[in-house]
């Protein structure tokens, strides 16, 4: 009889023994790793890292209750440790899942709340992401998104001073750049391809939020810091919820610092380079 504590812990919440398990891409936080029971069913364990995982099962159960778009539900969530069923997924992001895609993601752009942020700290790759409370997007935007990073980058020695210091210079000219009738629109936080998983054409669900309210632009722009949403999301998103003018021009590379901030604070090298040329691009 097998005593570990994970596989002991799941067969208590599933009623199922462990008889497989394997490790999964993605767990640049933590170990990830994918079990099978004897009853057929597998759940996803993330355990270790310094992350706290309790705050990504939080993430994962509000995102499930308020999203039309499907999530792992969580089974287990301590800080050291999260059990969450998996999802069966194929892998081709075709046409067809892209416009299912803008379907859904439109659908949850609408979920709606009074101010920009979140009632808790959430994070995203694993760092800390605050979501104070706040009336106004480009504040939030400015304070609590693009300066925080920078400065957390900063501090981990990854952002040059001069960066930094044109961060801030352009932080200040914020209010001619972005508009200011924003919707506090829930967002998934950490849009790129390695978090959707689909199966034979439509969306099977979407993993590792990073969840606040928003403006929905900063998801769209996040989306294609790497090229996974196409013209057909494109096409079919723009259909239900119209793209203002200006976005592609301008405001997806000013949105995305953001996640380029987060990659910087981790990764640091060529991620160092986009970020000045973002900046250079608006004169700062």
């Amino acid at each position: 009889m097998d005593l570990h504590p994970v596989t002991r812990k799941i067969t208590e919440l599933t009623g199922s023994e462990v008889i497989a398990s394997r490790p999964l891409p993605g767990g640049c936080v933590a170990d990830v790793s994918q079990m099978e029971l004897q009853d057929g069913r597998k759940v996803v364990v993330k355990q270790g890292g310094e992350t706290n995982l309790a705050i990504e099962g939080a993430m994962l159960t509000y995102f499930g209750t308020h999203s039309p778009i499907p999530c792992p539900a969580v089974l287990y969530a301590e800080p050291a440790l999260l059990i969450m069923d998996f999802i069966e997924n194929d892998g081709h992001m075709n046409g067809q899942v892209q416009r299912d895609l803008a379907n859904l993601l439109a659908e949850q752009h609408q979920v709606t709340q009074e101010q920009f942020g979140l009632s808790f700290k959430t994070l995203i790759g694993g760092l800390d992401q605050p979501n104070h409370l706040t009336n106004s997007w480009g504040e939030f935007f400015r304070d609590h998104r693009l300066l925080y990073m920078a400065d957390q980058a900063s501090r981990y020695g990854r952002l040059p001073s001069p960066l930094f210091s044109r961060i801030e210079t352009l932080a200040a000219k914020l209010g001619d750049l972005l508009p200011s009738d924003g919707v506090p629109s829930l967002l998934h936080g950490d849009l790129w391809g390695g978090n959707i998983l689909c199966d034979k054409g439509k969306i099977a669900g979407l993993v590792d939020p990073a969840i606040y309210y928003g403006d929905r632009e900063i998801e769209l722009a996040f989306g294609t810091l790497f090229g996974d949403l196409t013209p057909a999301f494109f096409d079919r998103y723009g259909e239900i919820l119209p793209i203002q003018p200006g976005f592609f021009e301008e405001r997806r590379d000013l949105y995305n610092l953001y996640p380029l901030l987060v990659h910087v604070r981790l990764f640091g090298g060529s991620y160092v380079g986009s970020v000045d040329r973002i900046l250079t691009r608006f004169g700062v």
